[in-house]
């Protein structure tokens, strides 16, 4: 029996594929194209380049030099192109279509704005030259700073995090140190349960015992248990507001006042941010910091792309405790400030968290991003965000479980839940028929507060006909289990590949490539 590179037989139809319709000799279907791995392609005995044999030079390595062939596949510069270029067909894109990911704000990036981070004197930057080489530079970080702090009526803004968890971290040392200045040694940060689920990883990371604090039945922080909770032991809350379930939380301002009336400090998870830009300043509500993803609110490359950015908005009670560098503007230009001075900003600064200044690509997407929006375009931002989820909420409520739908209008995303689905079916059957539908699948068990979660995020940046589009897809997907269509228990059907077994890949993951004649030998 003949197989191909692929390891297709003529027996097996296109089931690796999708299904339906003649099997054919290549494992291809029209444009959905079989790609196997670089291991099937090449031979290890190749190269894609004539080299002349070369003396080795003598080795300086001590004995650690490699003893035998690296073991990778000789493949041509054609081959390689066409496997990349077929692999990433495999892929689902912003540029494809709605991107529905919960949470994730995965919203359409502006060309201006990935034209004018490719400028010279942008992209090709370096953290090493002389300040007076990056003036521009540094004008576009103290410029974005600005704008940052007046976005959310905060005191200063560390810029050098790399992304939400690295902003957290930041926040959190910064209040770490406020109150180790002061001779206040706490133990606890309290965390709601609709917080990010980075929040009490990074509590712990920092060495703090983290403890829960319950939601209400319409999904908000529950105020009265966290001011109960608080005490002399508590350092910090760490709150998400919006929050996980879509909801903006109402006491916001009294949370703040009753963590500071304990003594604590108030951290705002800043990564819904998108749904309040320009609308609401967190430090109107009591937040003494706050990270933000420049690579969500501000149009940055987001999700398997480019480098985040997180930077960290601070109250005046942590500016001096905020970390270096940061740009400070003077009587001759600009200056990378990168030791801890005598004046209001990071007099007593605990320390670095990058070796340099953070994310210059980032900064500068996200400067053209708000200088091209102005006031009410990031305004409009914030109202479209709330507004489409609103629509996907109220136009699918008599379908799918909405748990919240009660507790008035959602912010930036609509949750649901896997009540009233058929028994046996569950969020991932509907999450694996949305893909033969044309669509990746809405964040999925997110968050843990509603069992069977689906949080739907659809941006400000999709039309009335795309989101029809989608409401339409997820409506008779939900019909189907509801009404216990046996067949979505095999979707997907028309992906590059079926469903697989997801708890023995999670537990039993095959990570190393063998040939074939020695995968048949080991069995």
């Amino acid at each position: 029996m003949s197989i191909n590179q692929s390891g297709w037989r003529p027996e097996m139809g296109n089931s690796g594929n999708g299904c339906g319709g003649p099997a054919t000799y290549t494992g291809n279907r029209a444009l959905m194209l079989e790609e196997p791995l670089l291991f099937e392609i090449g031979k290890l005995s190749n190269t894609g380049l004539d080299i002349e044999e070369v003396k080795a030079p003598a080795s300086r390595l001590g004995g650690l030099e490699r003893k035998a062939d690296i073991g990778l596949p000789g493949l041509s510069e054609p081959e390689t192109v066409r496997h990349y270029t077929r692999l990433s067909r495999q892929n689902y894109a912003i540029d494809l279509g709605l991107f529905p990911l919960g949470s994730c704000t995965m919203k359409h990036n502006p060309r201006l704005n990935e034209r004018v981070a490719r400028m010279p004197g942008f992209a090709d930057i370096h953290p090493l030259q002389p300040v007076d080489t990056v003036q521009g530079a540094l004008e576009v970080i103290h410029q974005l700073a600005h704008w940052l702090v007046t976005l959310t009526g905060m005191h200063s803004v560390a810029m050098s995090p790399k992304a939400g968890a690295h902003g957290e971290l930041c926040g959190i040392l910064a209040i770490r140190a406020a109150l180790e200045a002061r001779g206040d040694t706490r133990s606890v940060i309290l965390v709601p349960e609709s917080a990010h689920g980075t929040n009490p990883a990074t509590a712990a990371f920092a060495g703090y015992k983290v403890e829960n604090i319950p939601a209400t039945k319409d999904g908000r922080v529950d105020l009265a248990a966290l001011q109960e909770r608080l005490g002399p032991d508590v350092a910090a809350v760490m709150i998400t507001n919006p929050n996980t379930c879509g909801l903006f939380e109402r006491d916001m301002k009294a949370i703040s006042d009753a963590v500071h009336a304990a003594g604590a400090l108030v951290y705002c998870d800043g990564a819904n941010f998108n749904a309040i830009v320009g609308r609401v300043r967190p430090g109107d509500l009591g937040v003494d910091a706050m990270h933000i993803n420049l690579h969500k609110t501000f149009s940055t490359p987001h999700g398997g792309g480019g480098p985040g950015s997180g930077p960290v908005v601070f109250s005046e009670a942590l500016t001096s405790f905020a970390p270096l560098p940061f740009v400070e503007k003077t009587a001759d230009g600009f200056a990378l400030v990168e030791e801890e001075t005598a004046g209001e900003h990071h007099a007593r600064s605990f320390g670095r968290m990058v070796a340099f200044h953070g994310q210059m690509g980032m900064f500068t997407r996200a400067l053209a991003y708000i200088l091209s929006h102005g006031a009410d375009g990031l305004k409009q931002v914030a109202e479209d965000a709330v507004l489409n989820a609103n629509y996907i909420l109220r136009s699918l409520e008599d379908v799918l479980d909405a748990p919240f739908a009660a507790s008035g209008p959602c912010m930036h995303e609509a949750i649901f839940s896997d009540a009233g689905l058929a028994e046996g079916f569950t969020t991932l059957d509907i999450a694996k028929a949305l893909i033969d539908e044309g669509y990746h699948p809405m964040t999925m068990y997110f968050p843990l507060v509603v069992h069977g979660a689906m949080l739907v995020e659809p941006t400000e940046t999709e039309s009335k006909d795309t989101l029809d589009q989608f409401i339409g897809a997820l409506r008779s997907v939900a019909e189907r289990a509801k009404a216990g269509d046996e067949a979505l228990k095999g979707a997907p059907y028309y992906a590059p590949r079926r469903r697989l077994d997801e708890t023995q890949a999670a537990r039993k993951p095959v990570l190393v490539w063998n040939e074939p004649q020695q995968a048949e030998a080991a069995e």
